[in-house]
């Protein structure tokens, strides 16, 4: 690719958050080709085999600031001078994008997200603001402090593919998991039931300072303070706990699998309205919960 023309930043890549957790900096291997690393307080995700030279695709792009952080780690897991192939977008809220024109300054790779995402990253709308006024813990209270502006990264954008296969990912299928975001989207490999999950649910509590500060595992609906369709959540969760995945790497907490993956997933989409949604909010006020 070559791109000369400018990017433009925003407040969610320039003004970084004063939350990090005990696992800031760790990496997580999930079999062969999937590496879930932990910035501050959200993952990005490598996938590839590792070793340098080997063909890799980067999943979000962190927290602001993190752009360093993420290519160093590259660079340790495929060696040096070898760009990812793509970088895919779960979604485009500020801790998934926080890092992304960083990377491409460095690497000058294709961008790839779902249709709706695509004016979050062109400039040409911005996020909801934050809910602070949602049921939660100290984090919710904190979140109007979180950016909602866009950035451009201009014709580095590009839609994933209609047909559901994820670029530079072979056997990989996109689904459409809106409610965090419209154009969310999770990533599925029937093969081996992995799924890259995003924000459609994570695997900590992400409202609570405490949890999210030392990671303390629980299987969770998406961040309340960032989620303004619930309805649309609660069909996400249940569109993937039908996939019945076998590893799941989540845009908050740490990678699960197995028996503890298959239960507690399920139980969030049989329950997830008593489990997920927030009992007040401006998203929540005036749907029934019933």
């Amino acid at each position: 690719m070559d791109h000369q023309e400018p990017m433009e930043r925003s407040a969610s890549t320039e003004r970084m958050q004063p939350i990090t957790s005990v696992n800031s900096g760790d990496g997580i291997p999930m079999g062969e080709d999937l590496y879930s690393f932990t910035i501050q307080i959200v993952n990005v995700i490598f996938y590839g085999r590792p070793g340098p030279g080997n063909e890799w695709v980067l999943i979000d792009a962190g927290m602001p600031k993190s752009g360093e952080k993420i290519i160093g780690e590259a660079v340790k897991r495929f060696g040096e001078d070898n760009p990812p192939k793509a970088i895919i977008l779960t979604h485009a809220h500020f801790d998934h994008i926080g890092g992304l024109i960083d990377v491409l300054e460095k690497w000058d790779v294709p961008v790839y997200a779902h249709p709706l995402e695509i004016p979050y990253i062109t400039g040409m709308r911005d996020y909801p603001d934050p809910d602070m006024t949602v049921e939660g813990g100290m984090i919710a209270k904190m979140s109007k402090l979180f950016p909602t502006e866009a950035i451009d990264i201009g014709s580095r954008a590009y839609e994933l593919p209609e047909d559901g296969t994820v670029p530079h990912m072979p056997g990989w299928q996109w689904i459409h998991t809106p409610g965090h975001s419209e154009g969310h989207v999770s990533l599925f490999r029937e093969s081996d039931g992995a799924l890259i999950a995003g924000d459609a649910f994570v695997t900590v509590k992400q409202d609570a300072m405490y949890k999210v500060m030392t990671q303390e595992l629980e299987l969770s609906g998406p961040p309340v303070y960032l989620t303004p369709d619930w309805e649309s959540a609660e069909s996400s969760v249940k569109a993937l706990a039908m996939l019945q995945p076998r590893i799941a790497l989540t845009g908050h907490g740490v990678p699960v699998s197995g028996e503890y993956l298959q239960n507690h997933l399920g139980r969030l989409a049989e329950h997830f309205k008593e489990l997920a949604v927030p009992d007040h909010g401006k998203y929540v006020d005036g749907q029934d919960k019933e």
